[in-house]
């Protein structure tokens, strides 16, 4: 009886290595997956504020009283004193984590035609003024309004400084301006 009792016991002691191999296998495979998901919710965390912080960007660039008439030098305090760049510190701590790089090209400016006007909007009256007169009015005889729309495309490059990965974000937007106005 006892030679039966010392195999179970030599299949036992080998089912129990066998066992822990396999737990530590499956416990260091976890560890793998979890540094792997992450890595990929900081990816994503940092991809998330690139993008709010070019999207920003183009906010107050285009929120600028500059952006028509100097669409290079749009922003007010420009980060490091080059034009059209801002800086964002994301956690508070005093160093730049993000850099916006904010570039604009005005694509096209056409005069709108006054049968285009809606009469009873306030935003429309402003450009029907002097509109019935053809003299000393630019387009008055062409039945031209006194405003045009600009075409505008405006691209936002951020840079992370930690990771020096870019997020570019572009955007269309169309102003109305005077007629006389032409793309910059």
């Amino acid at each position: 009886m006892k030679s039966v009792s010392s195999q179970q016991r030599g299949v036992t002691l080998l089912v129990s290595l066998i066992m822990l191999i396999l737990i530590m296998l499956l416990a260091v495979t976890s560890f793998r997956l979890a540094k792997g998901n992450l890595q990929v919710v900081g990816n994503m965390q940092q991809r998330n504020q690139a993008l709010s912080a070019a999207q920003g960007a183009i906010e107050q660039v285009i929120s600028s009283t500059q952006f028509t008439t100097t669409p290079a030098n749009a922003i007010p305090k420009p980060c490091g004193a080059v034009p059209n760049t801002t800086c964002i510190d994301v956690n508070g701590d005093g160093v730049t984590d993000v850099t916006v790089a904010v570039a604009s090209k005005c694509i096209s400016a056409q005069v709108t035609p006054n049968a285009a006007l809606d009469f009873t909007n306030a935003n429309d009256a402003g450009c029907l003024v002097g509109a019935d007169q053809d003299f000393g009015v630019v387009g008055a005889a062409s039945n031209n309004s006194m405003c045009a729309t600009t075409l505008w495309d405006v691209q936002a490059a951020a840079t992370d400084s930690l990771s020096n990965t870019q997020y570019t974000v572009s955007q269309g937007i169309a102003l109305r301006v005077s007629a006389t106005t032409v793309c910059p």
